[in-house]
């Protein structure tokens, strides 16, 4: 029976670990200087050289608030090239005309196609860097976020003292505005609920004013007296475009992450590097094999190592019959989502033997085998990296006469991968080689006990063809090669791998989750990545009444982050009460009710994810390192970047790629634009785009 543990952290975490991008993309050559009078050619050329270069990378004048690192942090996550300037760094430029424009090929060149700022006039920037900022986002049409402020005349809107409402928003039920569902919040469906995570904190302040002449109002919400008053919207004003928003907010709350995209597309007017897509897999660890039993008196896991004085492997392990099978497949087909069965072969062959040599579980689901993805998880489930001595609690790696760790066999190894696809293949599974899942993530290194990789996995990996294998983001969130594979972090969800009923399932969470003094393990009070309850769960209903909706929030949370790694559960959440489906089902319908059609949560496979954590982390790192150039001149795109190094890309609709002879279109549609990731063309040493002649 599998005895691994997979609890997660209840506090927020780091979505993506390549946080490099902090600087502006450069201009493919040096400034040019303006062509003498008269000799600037033919008039054709002249006009051309009229038109301004605008580099596409957004400036962010950072004051230190959770406002523009919220900002920031949507950025980041999608690729988007900024330049950090920090208020409070004494050495920090000065934003001045020089700073913000030049030429570049003998035209003028704005270097940035967007600006942040805390909020409207920020104190940390002198009076003639304001006045820079004002005439530069006058003469190339640059607009400007501010990233938070109050409700007054300055920003368009009237005092919340003239039929507004300022204070806490938690629960407050928005809408986005018809203009902002015809304009950069398309993608945005049903009301947008501000958080309430927990009723004795407040979580959210704001001011909502009623607009003035000018003010574009693309969020807002009802106020006493009648009408409504706005918490986002546009400013028109002096030639110039500001995006004021006038709530409190940091990067992990849900209204921040559901308007961040808007907010995005609106300052970069819709054409920007870098994309979004909200992703959500579920990989079902341990399919065709049973799994151990929460043993709620002892507060121990029968057949763990530290589950002393018990019967080893327990009496009543957990195991999805027939008929949990038939209504997984059911599921699927109604809940439009498609599970990754992440399988052990062998264990279901050990089963079938050991009950008779029928197996119904493992029948039913063969015959539904279409119906679902399948990935290997070796065959047996064996623990790959060192031999555990399990004479002690915690294990330790087994040593030799010379004191030299004792390490799992790459035969072996390859063996439990081989044995386990060939199984799949036998019986007719649309199985990818490439992809693995070893158990427990065995074979990585394991802290504290095992501080490095099995040093036989990678050569085993490589004898098999294996190139994407599953780690535990919660131990290691960043992707990293093992030989020639790469991992894809995995984050694991708190419905264990050793409950088949909510009151199980809730009596572990309270041993977990709670102080040694109200009858738990006291591990929370000491474990900075976790949080203790205030008092211990009902076994009856803390699993409905708590721990859905926590998980639930959780996993929205990745997905609306843009964080594409998938999440793991096992087979016995299938299983008996059938934990995992209220989770699921709760996050698919917070998911559609916030977003419109055209934006469908994507349901990658194990691969596509890593190819995806891989594209990523090659963009950052060369946006990092300044080997991208990309600029805007009227309605053609132009971006180079590194041989080999995919470029990912947000336009409009209509946006055609140039090739050789002529051209295509460019992406795929999603949120109301057309987004991918893209490399030159044949002979092309440069990727280049054509907008549709609205954009210009």
């Amino acid at each position: 029976m599998r005895n691994h543990r997979a609890h997660a952290g209840r506090s927020a975490g780091a979505l993506l670990a390549a946080a490099l991008l902090t600087t502006a993309v450069p201009a493919s050559t040096a400034a040019a200087a303006p062509a003498a009078p008269g000799t600037a050619g033919t008039a054709a050329a002249a006009a051309a050289a009229t038109t301004p270069r605008v580099d596409l990378t957004v400036l962010v004048v950072d004051d230190g608030g959770g406002a523009v690192a919220a900002l920031t942090s949507e950025l980041r996550g999608s690729g988007v090239p900024y330049r950090r300037i920090a208020l409070g760094d004494p050495h920090r430029p000065v934003i001045d005309a020089a700073f913000l424009a030049d030429t570049a090929d003998g035209r003028p060149r704005a270097k940035y196609q967007g600006v942040i700022l805390p909020d409207e006039s920020p104190h940390g920037l002198t009076e003639a860097e304001r006045a820079a900022l004002t005439a530069y986002e006058k003469t190339y049409g640059i607009p400007q976020v501010d990233a938070y402020t109050w409700a007054h005349p300055g920003v368009g809107l009237d005092y919340t003292s003239d039929g507004g409402f300022s204070g806490v928003l938690d629960g407050r039920r928005t809408s986005v505005t018809t203009a902002g569902r015809s304009g950069p919040f398309g993608y945005l469906d049903g009301p947008l609920a501000f958080e309430d995570n927990d009723p004795a904190v407040s979580e959210s302040y704001g001011y909502a004013g009623r607009p003035r002449d000018g003010y574009t109002s693309y969020l807002d919400l009802p106020v006493d007296g009648g009408g409504r008053a706005s918490l986002l919207g546009e400013y028109a004003h002096d030639g110039r475009r500001e995006l004021v928003v006038t709530f409190a907010y940091n990067q992990h709350q849900r209204q921040f992450r559901a308007l961040a995209r808007g907010i995005v597309e609106w300052l970069t007017q819709g054409v920007h590097l870098g994309q979004s897509r909200y992703h959500f897999a579920v990989h079902v660890d341990d399919v065709f094999a049973p799994d151990s039993r929460w043993d709620t008196e002892r507060n121990c896991t029968p057949g763990d190592f530290d589950c002393a004085d018990g019967d080893g492997e327990g009496t009543a392990p957990i195991r999805m019959t027939a008929a949990d099978a038939q209504y997984a497949a059911q599921w699927q087909r109604t809940a439009g989502f498609t599970l990754d069965m992440v399988y052990n072969a062998g264990a279901g062959e050990e089963w079938k033997a050991e009950h008779g040599g029928s197996d119904p579980l493992t029948d039913r689901l063969l015959a539904d085998k279409s119906q679902y993805r399948w990935v290997n998880h070796t065959y047996t489930h064996p623990f790959l990296g060192c031999v555990q001595d399990t004479s002690t609690v915690p294990w330790r790696c087994a040593r030799d006469a010379e004191g030299n760790t004792v390490w799992q066999s790459r035969s072996f190894i390859s063996a439990q991968i081989r044995d386990n696809h060939a199984w799949a293949v036998g019986k007719g599974l649309a199985v990818d080689r490439a992809e693995l899942v070893t158990g427990e993530h065995s074979g990585l290194a394991t802290l504290p006990q095992q501080p490095q990789d099995n040093p036989n996995l990678a050569g085993a990996l490589a004898d098999n063809g294996v190139r994407w294998i599953g780690s535990d983001n919660s131990r290691e969130p960043a992707q990293r090669p093992v030989g020639t594979a790469l991992t894809v972090p995995r984050h694991p969800m708190n419905v264990y791998y050793n409950v088949g009923t909510a009151a199980e399932m809730t009596d572990e969470y309270n041993w977990i989750y709670t102080r040694a003094s109200d009858g738990g393990s006291g591990v929370c009070a000491t474990d900075p990545a976790s949080t203790c309850l205030d008092a211990p769960l009902d076994t009856a209903t803390g699993y409905a009444s708590y721990i859905v909706p926590q998980e639930a929030r959780i996993a929205l949370g990745h997905i609306v982050s843009g964080d594409p790694r998938p999440h793991y559960v096992h087979q016995s959440n299938l299983a008996e009460e059938r934990l995992l489906y209220p989770v699921l089902d709760r996050v698919l319908a917070d998911y559609r009710a916030l977003f419109a059609d055209n934006t469908p949560l994507v349901n990658p496979r194990h691969r596509d994810i890593g190819t995806e954590l891989r594209r990523r982390a090659a963009w950052d790192r060369a946006v990092a390192e300044g080997k991208v150039t990309a600029y805007r001149v009227g309605n053609t795109v132009t971006i180079k970047a590194p041989t080999g190094v995919s470029v990912p890309v947000t336009a409009p609709e209509g946006t055609r790629k140039r090739t050789l002879l002529g051209s295509t279109t460019f992406g795929t549609p999603y949120a109301g634009a057309r987004s991918g990731w893209d490399t030159p063309g044949v002979l092309q040493t440069a990727l280049t785009l054509t907008l549709p002649a609205s954009t210009t």
